[in-house]
């Protein structure tokens, strides 16, 4: 992996453990609230916040297999493609479920990053 690949994913990595702190610990704050465009008082809900609990742990796992693939494994490329892919698709699946515009503040770093290591292959 190239020096720009490895800041790339790195960068995408921190962005989606970050997502997890700000599903999973910052559930209830303004911070939240704003981010996901969701009014305090549905992020009060019992229901809603387990759901963006559970959501953040899909995110945080997004953000450590990039991680792993980036520093430790074996065949970084075939692992981190893999996992950019899965959070492009994440990304889309959202904005077409959910809010367009997470297509570009969730996707958009992947999408950059998965460009980098196509432009690398050929």
């Amino acid at each position: 992996m190239s020096i720009l690949s490895i800041i790339f994913t790195t960068l995408v990595a921190i962005e989606f453990i970050y997502i997890m702190f700000i599903q999973t610990i910052q559930t209830h704050s303004k911070n939240t609230s704003r981010i996901f465009k969701i009014p305090e008082g549905v992020l009060n809900n019992k229901f809603t916040a387990t759901l963006m609990k559970n959501q953040g742990i899909y995110n945080g796992i997004i953000g450590i297999l990039l991680l792993y693939g980036t520093f430790i494994a074996p065949h970084p490329k075939e692992i981190v493609i893999s996992v950019l892919i899965y959070a492009i698709v994440v990304a889309i699946y959202g904005a077409l479920t959910s809010q367009k515009s997470i297509i570009i503040k969730q996707g958009l770093l992947p999408i950059i990053t998965l460009i980098i290591f196509i432009l690398q292959i050929f």
